[in-house]
């Protein structure tokens, strides 16, 4: 007579290790594009502010003193410049991301390989993050700014 298997408390589903391997491929592609973008965000963030800071400087051109638009203009470059924090919330978000990406990733490891993961592979507690969602910030008007 054989005997009868454990029943675990959790159901369990067998996954072949190479469709695991696949996944875990795919999430570290995913995390890399997530890179990238965050460095196409901060390369366009600092482009951006440097057109905007020689904008301010040539609108501090004395021959422009008392033009009528000339406090509307810079009013709207101040607006524009705190619309620009979206990179930081963007990087943010990104940061986060990329975090559960590589916590499943090694929890996937874990889970397939045994705790026999390299000793590079941070445990999957380690990566996930306690909070949901690191940027509560929905939108953005001057002097409401709640990055944190």
């Amino acid at each position: 007579m054989q005997p009868e298997p454990e029943m675990s408390e959790q159901p369990a589903v067998q996954i072949p290790v190479m469709v695991v391997a696949e996944l875990q491929d795919s999430l570290m592609v995913v995390m890399h594009d997530l890179h990238r973008l965050d460095g196409l965000l901060t390369h366009t963030m600092e482009n951006l502010m440097e057109r905007f800071d020689t904008a301010n400087k040539e609108l501090a051109d004395p021959a422009l003193a008392g033009a009528a638009s000339l406090d509307v203009v810079r009013s709207t470059l101040r607006s524009a410049v705190t619309e620009l924090q979206f990179q930081d919330m963007a990087s943010q978000l990104i940061v986060h991301t990329k975090k559960v990406l590589q916590g499943c990733a090694f929890k996937l490891a874990s889970e397939t390989m045994g705790h026999e993961v390299d000793e590079e592979a941070a445990p999957f507690g380690d990566i996930a993050s306690d909070r949901p969602n690191p940027v509560t910030q929905s939108e953005m008007d001057a002097g409401s700014i709640e990055l944190f």
